[in-house]
């Protein structure tokens, strides 16, 4: 069979089977948080480095791969309202090198909260937070360019009183045309369900279709990247009360979401520079991100994002800053050593 039919078959079995969800919609949403500086600066959910970062295989498994064996990652991220969040990553190679599995784990820490009754009176503080463990692990289809690779992942979740656990797993494939180091991807995350909820109903878990695109241009030290986000779900836009308009007799027009803007809110477009050098500078923009806090007639810079990593001996530092808004920004800082 013709390798591109792979691909095209995968991609058409997931839309197939998909259900619309997005943020709001289902729990264990600090799955889909962003994993390391490097995927942050790069505007989020990049799913297409094929490299030695064994963080990113916690996104797409069909990424893992010889060159992370013994590669140990940090990271770590202040979030909105001193949200506390972090991922740590190992990969470890056998059979002559050529079998690679993944390991990881993200956490995210919710801090301390005032408790209240019904009547408003105060009780005690309480705190939240949640872990998943993550298996995985990626093989070549035979004679072909193609990657497939699975991750299997622990959830553990608990928020004040309650507590829940459940089981999820990934599945990507990935093309690698190496003469135009070309990658091209698709990955189904979050695929499973709660074993234990709450209390009595069992909610879905947020499954999301990402789909991506890279390449290093040739004789220039820059790769660009091109990914789709919840690609299970057209409608993703959201008419905002805060843009309706009024007209000198005081009709109210709501604003009007097309097609165009539904097609501009999936993408999310980002580039390095150098990227395979011991220093690079990467840039990002998040499309929906951008849009959706954009403030009207007021610049706030909301959706870019960037960041750099530096290289010294066996240790890569990397660090990226995001725009939500003028009242919003996340750090994310990342440590990877290499252990060989």
């Amino acid at each position: 069979m013709n390798q591109k039919v792979y691909f095209l078959l995968f991609i058409i079995l997931l839309s197939t089977t998909a259900v619309a969800q997005v943020g709001g919609r289902s729990t264990y949403q600090f799955l889909n948080l962003v994993n390391s500086p490097r995927q942050a600066a790069l505007g989020g959910k990049t799913i297409t480095n094929y490299d030695y970062d064994p963080t990113q295989a916690l996104f797409n498994p069909a990424t893992i791969n010889p060159a992370m064996d013994n590669q140990f990652s940090l990271n770590y991220a202040n979030y909105i309202g001193d949200v506390n969040y972090g991922t740590a990553a190992y990969a470890y190679a056998w059979d002559r090198r050529t079998q690679v599995i993944n390991a990881g784990v993200t956490y995210i820490n919710y801090g301390k909260f005032d408790g209240y009754d019904e009547q408003g009176n105060a009780t005690n503080s309480f705190s939240g937070g949640e872990v998943a463990l993550s298996f995985g692990h990626a093989r070549n289809i035979a004679f072909t360019d193609f990657y497939v690779g699975a991750n299997v992942k622990f959830i553990s979740s608990k928020l004040e009183q309650y507590s829940s656990f459940g089981i999820a797993t990934d599945i990507g494939i990935m093309y690698f045309y190496e003469e135009w180091d070309l990658h091209i991807t698709g990955v189904a995350r979050n695929l499973g369900t709660q074993i234990t909820p709450y209390h009595e109903t069992y909610e879905k878990l947020p499954f999301e279709l990402i789909f991506g695109i890279s390449q290093t241009l040739k004789n220039i030290p820059i790769r660009w990247h091109f990914t789709l986000e919840n690609m299970q779900r057209w409608n993703v836009a959201f008419a905002n009360p805060n843009r309706d308009e009024t007209d000198l007799e005081g009709n109210s027009t709501g604003e009007k979401i097309n097609f165009i803007d539904n097609a501009f809110r999936h993408m999310i477009v980002g580039i390095e520079l150098f990227p395979k050098g011991g220093f690079n500078i990467r840039l990002g923009y998040n499309l929906r991100r951008g849009e959706e806090l954009r403030i009207i007639e007021q610049r706030a810079f909301a959706g870019l994002s960037a960041g750099f990593s530096l290289k010294l001996n066996k240790l890569r530092l990397s660090y990226s800053y995001s725009q939500y808004s003028l009242a919003a920004s996340t750090s994310t800082f990342g440590l990877n050593i290499d252990l060989q």
